[in-house]
């Protein structure tokens, strides 16, 4: 088995076909088709992966998604009917790993939903100082063996320059490669979260320079 998958979707022959795809690729995949079945799920069992539908009855998918994310980095998959940018944005923002619009092809949910395990289980913890690591399996932050609360996007932010220690980023390169290249904002929401780690981090405090005029970069 390659990995267990939880469908959350009402709409019941989409699941099915989810499915069948899946458990045809080697997945031990589950369908439930509400929020509130889904919401049971999520908290009483693990998975390697979650494919979301956004518009549900009895709870909707950003709900479930918020749960999903504070419990841990289970790779979440959004479905919906819905193409306008800002849901799309407003799910990335949340955390949402990756965001599909139906009508959905199943070879692509197949690939995508296979890039999203191996990159799962290749996740590991960097040791950033004597007092500090991060662990991109659980998303969490510890430092002086405290963990330390950050936004999905703080995290994705910090995570991206402590892989890459001494090399200076742009702030539309930041853009690119933690937001995305379809993000709307401007380079002021980089400069935002750099504040905010600085406030919740005394390495990032000392550690996350500011080139002026060119960007950020970690220097360990």
């Amino acid at each position: 088995m390659k990995g267990r998958i939880l469908i959350v979707e009402d709409e019941k022959k989409l699941a099915e076909v989810m499915c069948l795809y899946l458990r045809k690729e080697g997945y031990e995949a589950t369908p439930v088709y509400d929020g509130e079945s889904g919401e049971k799920y999520i908290e009483e069992d693990t998975f390697d992966l979650i494919i979301l539908d956004v518009m549900m009855p009895k709870k909707d998918g950003w709900s479930l998604l918020r749960k999903i994310k504070a419990k841990g980095s289970t790779p979440v998959i959004l479905t919906t009917a819905r193409g306008e940018e800002e849901d799309r944005i407003f799910g990335l923002e949340l955390g949402a790993d990756d965001y599909m619009v139906k009508p959905i092809s199943m070879r692509e949910l197949v690939l995508r939903v296979n890039l999203r395990i191996i990159n799962k289980e290749s996740k590991a913890e960097l040791l950033l100082s004597d007092s500090m690591s991060i662990s991109e399996d659980t998303r969490t932050v510890l430092e002086n063996d405290l963990k330390i609360n950050l936004t999905p996007k703080e995290f994705d932010l910090l995570l991206f320059l402590c892989k890459n220690p001494g090399q200076v980023f742009k702030r539309e390169q930041l853009l690119d490669k933690v937001w995305g290249y379809d993000f709307l904002g401007d380079t002021r929401t980089i400069d935002t979260h750099v504040k905010n780690l600085r406030e919740k981090l005394n390495f990032c405090e000392k550690n996350l320079k500011t080139i002026w005029g060119v960007g950020y970069k970690i220097e360990l």
